[in-house]
């Protein structure tokens, strides 16, 4: 068994990126305009996870309680989502960077979902880093839904209740294949995870953060992996555990 060590190494990195719409009324600007910056602070932010090393990115880009938006302003969004899958084409193609979609799709239109899957498809081969967009996505929905498919199987014979486990719903979920986040990271004060990867999350260190998401560059980033590295993460061991298994590893070496 590997075991929990301190300045661990962080694979997966999530992030809800929130505030965009207070930053720009707090600069008396329209909403969009928060939404705008919010996807310039995206490509840097991607940019440095590149460069971090970090194996994969999953950004809470809209959720599923977000249709209750103006319909004006979930339209916006959706243009934006647009502009940057053809403007970040080449750029994530250069960088080796894939490209993966979790959410409900059925709710996006026709167009956004052929964009999607067409960006999802050129951008297979990277390997350098997984983004994932989590788009229309809630946690309980998600659940829901993982649990719909393992009742099917259930009803088709292929699993007997009594033998359901934890890998039988990793396997369902939209997540399916990608290892669970190390880190979450929140921006603009909110001290809450919002219905995001609840499954996922379950052992992932928090870190939140004052600054609105279009504030949240590459320093501010930086910053948080500097604090993920200070902490010793246990899953569930004592720290007499962790330790034991830290002077092993490093007899190993």
């Amino acid at each position: 068994m590997t075991m929990p060590k301190s300045n661990p190494i962080l694979h997966h990195l999530a992030i809800i990126m929130d505030g965009n719409g207070r930053w720009a009324e707090e600069r008396g600007l329209p909403r969009v305009a928060g939404h705008q910056q919010g996807v310039r602070t995206v490509v840097e932010i991607v940019d440095e996870c590149v460069r971090q090393k970090i194996s994969c990115l999953t950004l809470f880009a809209f959720s599923s309680e977000n249709w209750g938006r103006p319909q004006s302003e979930v339209e916006t969004l959706m243009a934006l989502l647009l502009e940057f899958l053809a403007a970040q084409r080449q750029r994530m193609l250069g960088d080796g960077v894939s490209l993966r979609v979790i959410g409900d799709r059925s709710r996006l239109s026709a167009e956004v979902q052929v964009a999607l899957q067409k960006a999802e498809e050129e951008t297979a081969a990277g390997s350098r880093l997984t983004l994932v967009l989590a788009l229309s996505y809630g946690g309980r929905d998600e659940l829901v839904r993982a649990s719909r498919k393992i009742a099917q199987r259930v009803a088709d014979g292929e699993l007997e209740p009594d033998a359901i486990g934890p890998a039988d719903f990793e396997s369902s979920l939209d997540t399916a294949g990608l290892p669970d986040p190390d880190l979450l990271i929140r921006t603009s004060g909110e001290l809450r995870i919002s219905n995001f990867l609840l499954w996922q999350l379950a052992y992932a260190e928090l870190y939140f953060v004052d600054a609105y998401w279009p504030d949240f560059g590459p320093p501010e980033l930086r910053a948080a992996l500097d604090s993920y590295r200070q902490r010793r993460r246990r899953f569930g061991l004592t720290a007499e555990q962790t330790a034991e298994g830290e002077g092993l590893s490093n007899s190993a070496s």
